[in-house]
């Protein structure tokens, strides 16, 4: 999807500053943060949202969930603990349009009320 601006910091048309990378993964700080620690976690592959997965996706998504821990130890946030986001579509609050996983941390974390 040629529009994605997540899809344009996948090709590297818009620069991010890297946590994590690998073949099906790219971790990135949110250029919005929302704790100390904001990293978000997308697959290479463009997928809409979580209303979008099939089951040909269930090694991505797997394989997200599974990099989750190594992004946390990589950011110094596992062993005190972090939350894992993911919105789906806009009442979920889902700003950009490709499925990602929200990591925070570096602080303790409370909830907001709605």
């Amino acid at each position: 999807m040629e529009e994605c601006i997540f899809c344009k910091i996948i090709k590297g048309e818009i620069p991010c500053k890297k946590v994590y990378e690998d073949d099906k993964v790219l971790g990135f700080e949110d250029i919005n943060p929302k704790a100390p620690v904001h990293v978000l976690l997308i697959p290479k592959k463009h997928i809409k949202s979580l209303n979008d997965l099939c089951e040909e996706d269930s090694d991505i998504i797997s394989h997200m969930m599974l990099m989750v821990k190594k992004v946390a130890e990589k950011v110094n946030i596992r062993d005190n603990g972090y939350r894992l986001v993911v919105n789906c579509g806009k009442d979920g609050g889902q700003e950009v349009p490709h499925i990602h996983f929200h990591i925070l941390g570096g602080k303790p974390l409370s909830w907001q009320p709605a």
